[in-house]
């Protein structure tokens, strides 16, 4: 298998470093989800988890949530709704729009608030090798004392800082020794939540967070690390940053994906925009499979628009798919599946094109309704559908798998 490799742009073939593939995806900041744009991000690496997973790897999957951040607190503040309770709510509402798409659930599926004390310990390393200070409470890493930094996005340096503030940064914060620095510690403001450090009652930064689950969860090298464009700068550059400074390691994590954005009305799909299609919305009326088929007819990597118009040919893909599981089998010559087989690998293969694999499964499809319309043994080839169609996560009018739903229950009642 052959993944785009962000952080060189060649195409690399992959195999896990150990015998466990390894994977973290940046999970959701808890306060209005799941909409199109979300689930086009974990229903891309579901696939990628499930193939490699068909391809015989054993797999550790961990996707974080945000439960204590920026925007939870400001949400918060607007509804009067405690934080700790917004973010359990909101999670909730996530796990069930997750599990009724049959999305395999991760391994670990951590609050950043699990590992305060491990954060701490992290961010005092950044001080003791001098890439991080203390300035009235807070803490800061400092970028230009890291010659590395840039080498995971790519951006010319000219481009960091414009960039960062578009997508949450203060350069004006007057404890920072340059505007790019960014926050490991933050002192407590009034009215917000706070824990106990060396430096003060305050909260984390958000990159440590995620810094800091990956590298107690996964080690200090991940296979792939995951989540949408829009987090590559400032987010994945400064937890490749902190987390290199921590471990001393050259890289943190093999592999970067990232997944493109949905667009709907001419803009990004976004919750500051206000143009969101919701998951659970198009659940009431589509079934999960024609919502999979809808998203992964998009390969992870291509900026697309929302366009309704695609529900209705993806409905009848899904409809044409659970009819060729069940058909009714013949006794006559078996139909021979390996051209499927082989051309269905081969597009997954090829930097997980999901819109290629999925031309071949509705060739599969085709071939198993002719073929059993002529008395063909088809068993067999249902068998095939089934097991390529379990790499999306496809029902086939069928219950949600076990594992999918005892996974996901496990994670939820940690969020009541």
């Amino acid at each position: 298998m052959k993944l785009e490799n962000e952080r060189t742009h060649q195409m690399e073939t992959f195999e896990p470093l150990t015998g466990t593939a390894t994977i973290y995806v940046c999970g959701i900041t808890p306060y209005d989800t799941t909409h199109l744009g979300h689930a086009f991000t974990y229903l891309s690496y579901d696939v990628l988890i499930r193939y490699w997973e068909y391809l015989g790897y054993p797999v550790r999957y961990v996707q974080n949530v945000t439960d204590i951040d920026d925007d939870i607190i400001r949400k918060s503040g607007e509804t009067g709704e405690d934080w700790l309770a917004l973010g359990n709510r909101w999670t909730r509402h996530f796990i069930e729009d997750l599990k009724a798409l049959n999305v395999r659930p991760p391994d670990v599926f951590p609050r950043a608030t699990d590992v305060i004390p491990e954060m701490l310990e992290h961010i005092q390393t950044l001080i003791d090798r001098g890439v991080g200070y203390v300035a009235d409470g807070n803490v800061y890493y400092h970028v230009e004392a890291d010659p590395g930094f840039g080498r995971t996005s790519g951006l010319r340096p000219e481009e960091w800082l414009p960039m960062a503030n578009e997508r949450g940064n203060f350069p004006d914060d007057p404890h920072k020794r340059a505007p790019l620095d960014f926050v490991l510690w933050q002192a407590q403001k009034p009215g917000e939540p706070a824990w106990e450090s060396p430096w003060g009652k305050g909260r984390p930064g958000w990159h440590i967070e995620c810094s800091t689950m990956g590298l107690t969860y996964l080690g200090e090298i991940i296979d792939v690390h995951g989540g949408g464009g829009d987090l590559e700068f400032p987010h994945h550059e400064c937890e490749t940053a902190q987390s290199c400074g921590i471990t001393g390691q050259p890289e943190f994590a093999r592999f970067w994906l990232h997944t493109a954005m949905v667009r709907y009305q001419g803009e990004k799909m976004s919750k500051s925009l206000g143009n969101l299609i919701w998951a659970r919305d198009l659940l009431k009326e589509y079934g999960p499979d024609t919502v999979r088929i809808l998203v992964n007819s998009h390969p992870y990597h291509e900026t697309w628009e929302y366009d309704p118009a695609e529900l209705g040919p993806a409905q009848a893909l899904a409809r044409k798919l659970e009819m060729a599981v069940s058909a009714a089998s013949g006794t006559g010559d078996p139909l021979s599946v390996d051209d499927s087989i082989a051309g269905f690998e081969a597009a997954l293969d090829a930097n997980l094109n999901t819109r290629q694999a999925l031309v071949e499964l509705e060739r599969l499809g085709d071939c198993i309704l002719s073929a059993a319309a002529r008395g063909h043994n088809v068993t067999g080839a249902q068998a095939t559908l089934h097991k390529l169609g379990a790499v999306f996560g496809l029902r086939f009018g069928q219950s949600i798998s076990k594992r999918v739903q005892e996974g996901w229950n496990a994670h939820y009642r940690r969020f009541l």
